[in-house]
Parts: structure tokens; sequence; C-alpha cells
């Protein structure tokens, strides 16, 4: 079996009188270690695929199972395990807390893992120091731009070393020197062998990835394999 196996996969919103079908009926396998992109226009299903392999979402119809367990089938207990252990997730809206500084921001997901504060400091700093803000570690928010704010949240994503990464336009925010930075850094995560799935519209990004899906309507119309 793959180490993502998803099976007739349906999600439904209702606005208004309409019932609009984000997800109709996906079908997909990925690999441990594979880096596998997401394309496709605005309202094609990619955000919610992603959000409902991250547990923070559940489908109406269909499965999801990773490395062996159906998160499908989880409460929210085991989602919130299932996140803690197995996933980071950068988003395209940063999702940074405001009233914490950018260090405390990333030490955040440690704090449910039985890390030590010593120890959350040090990784936290020096993840930071990695995307480049290590002078910004006492900083707000706020008082950061959008693209450092994006730095912060790569960083806070990647901090715990989650089996499975995930990525909502991780390169939206970013001048094209440090994409290449935050690229880069995102290849050596995956030869390392963690699991990446990426939604973007930036070809930059398609050009790292070891394969590509492109989505329309809710459905998945094509997909490059390897390359």
């Amino acid at each position: 079996m793959a180490f993502i196996s998803i099976r007739g996969l349906r999600r439904r919103y209702v606005m208004g009188e309409v019932i609009v079908k984000a997800l109709d009926g996906v079908d997909l396998e990925v690999e441990e270690g594979e880096f596998l992109c997401l394309m496709g226009p605005s309202g094609s299903g990619k955000s919610t695929l992603l959000n409902l392999l991250g547990g923070l979402d559940s489908p109406d119809e269909g499965s999801i199972v990773v490395n062996g367990q159906e998160i499908t089938k989880l409460d929210q207990n085991g989602l919130s395990l299932y996140r803690q252990r197995q996933i980071g997730y950068i988003f395209q809206s940063f999702n940074l807390i405001a009233t914490m500084t950018t260090l405390q921001n990333v030490e955040f997901p440690m704090m449910f893992s039985g890390v030590s504060r010593p120890d959350r400091r040090r990784r936290a700093t020096e993840a930071l120091i990695k995307v480049g803000l290590g002078d910004r570690i006492r900083h707000r928010p706020t008082e950061l731009s959008g693209g450092q704010q994006q730095r912060v949240a790569v960083a806070r994503g990647l901090i715990n070393n989650p089996t499975i990464l995930l990525g909502d336009e991780p390169t939206g925010n970013l001048d094209s020197k440090m994409s290449e930075e935050i690229l880069n850094m995102l290849v050596e995560v995956n030869r390392n062998g963690q699991t990446l799935v990426v939604v973007t519209h930036d070809p930059r990004v398609s050009g790292y990835a070891g394969r590509i899906i492109h989505m329309l309507d809710g459905r998945i119309v094509s997909d490059d394999g390897k390359h």
C-alpha cells in the first residue's frame, strides 16, 4: 500500500442555494518521500485536498489512509495527535499568533510535543536563523513584512521535523531570491525523507517537484508522474 492512499474523496459546501463540489471523487496515491505539487486554477480543489490530508477538515465521502492509519475515521483527539506527530503546515495566510514574537510562534508547535523550554528556544532560534530572520526573533508578526511572515511560517512548519509537510503557496509572498532559498530548503527536507505536498501557482515551485498533479473542478485531470 502507498504511504498516502486516497479513495473516492468528495467534499461539498453549501453556499446559499448552491452546492459547490470542492472535491468530486478524487483518487490519489503518494509514496513516502515524494515531492508532489498540486496545480490548477482557483476553486479547483487543491487547498481543500490539502486541508483534508492535514486533518483540518473532514470529507463527505471517501477515505484517506496515511502510513496504514485511516485518518477519516479518527475523532478530534485522534486528529489532533495525527497533526501533532506527522504533519507540518505552511499556510498561505501565515496563521501566526499576533500577540507572540516570531520566536514564540516557531516554538509554539513544540509545546505539545514534550520538548523542554531550553530546547524549544534553541531549535526555534536556529530555525529562524536558517530562514534569514535571526535578527527578528523578538519582533511580532505586525512588525514584519509579508515575506518575513511567510519565512516565519516556513520555520514553524518544519520545526517538529514532520513526516509530511504540506504547503499552501509557500512562496506566494516572497521575492525571487528568497523563493529560491526556501525552495532549496524544501528540497533538502525532501532529500532527508520527508514527504512534501505543495499547492502552488508558481512555476518555480513545480520545477523543483518530482511529480505534478493538475486539478480542475474538484478532480484530478492530469498526473505528470516523476520527471
